[in-house]
């Protein structure tokens, strides 16, 4: 039997102008106070997360684009240690922005982000990528992956920022929830890897509203594959349906899966469908 389509790849480089832009009008727009709001990302506050986007434009420009990696990251056996390299490169920049001015963020954020934007447009799209995808269980990823999970990490931070603040209308468009939401659900199959179901049984999972989008899960003779939007497959055996906002913060670990379950509607099997409540789609 062939093997049913994938999803195509997914074009968000023309996004990330319009993720600046609006980014930098909501921090020019901030109240002194605003900038000290507690937001979703556990311990850091609205200007430690502004903080953190500037260090994701700055370590791209360093590392991938001028081939410098700084301090050596020491021995990397084992997703773990990934983690803990990674929470620890994050903990160190925040605690060092938190002596620059906000005035500062704002206008380095800007320079930096143009020069982001133009060096992820040099890659390959079908390139392998200097960093896989991990939280999708790949141990190498094509380019377009790597800039769609970029994309991902700029809208979601952004968001917390505008959770915090009050604002998020501005980023739950079709046009930037869409993209973030088909970028995030390529991690389910590996989110299923240890569920055991029959060859040709169907998952769907739906995030509600016009920004939102239904995806389907098929377990193949060896694995789970996400389908392509247009490939046939049988009634689903289990469906999850999830509020835009509950998506997002569950996606990101902003929501645990046990407070998500309560805001969910779950059809059909429901061992087959809480897996999708354990689908992370970043790292630290």
């Amino acid at each position: 039997m062939a093997r049913p389509p994938a999803p195509p790849p997914i074009d968000v480089l023309p996004l990330f102008p319009v993720l600046d832009r609006l980014l930098l009008e909501l921090l020019r727009g901030l109240a002194p106070a605003d900038w000290q709001r507690p937001t979703r990302a556990r311990q850091w506050a609205v200007k430690d997360v502004a903080a953190h986007l500037l260090d994701g434009n700055l370590r791209t420009l360093s590392m991938l684009r001028d081939g410098y990696a700084g301090e050596p990251p020491g021995e990397i056996s084992s997703y773990a240690d990934l983690l803990a390299y990674l929470n620890r490169l994050n903990a160190e920049w925040v605690t060092a922005a938190r002596r620059l001015s906000p005035a500062v963020l704002i206008d380095w954020l800007a320079a930096s982000g143009a020069e982001y934007a133009q060096f992820l447009a040099t890659l390959d799209p079908g390139a392998p990528a200097a960093f896989a995808v991990a939280w999708a269980g790949e141990t190498e990823s094509p380019n377009w992956f790597h800039v769609a999970r970029d994309y991902t990490e700029k809208w979601h931070h952004q968001q917390q920022i505008r959770e915090a603040v009050g604002q998020t209308a501005a980023l739950l468009t079709p046009a930037l929830f869409r993209p973030f939401l088909e970028t995030v659900v390529r991690g389910l199959p590996h989110a299923y890897s240890a569920v055991e179901a029959p060859a040709g049984t169907v998952v769907q999972v739906a995030v509600q509203g016009p920004s939102g989008g239904t995806w389907r899960l098929l377990r193949g003779p060896r694995a789970w594959q996400l389908l392509d939007a247009d490939a046939p497959a049988g009634a689903p055996a289990a469906g999850v349906a999830l509020p835009p906002a509950t998506a997002w913060q569950l996606f990101t670990k902003g929501l645990a899966p046990a407070v998500a379950r309560a805001q969910v509607e779950i059809t059909g099997d429901e061992r087959l469908a809480l897996p999708a409540l354990q689908l992370v789609a970043v790292m630290a």
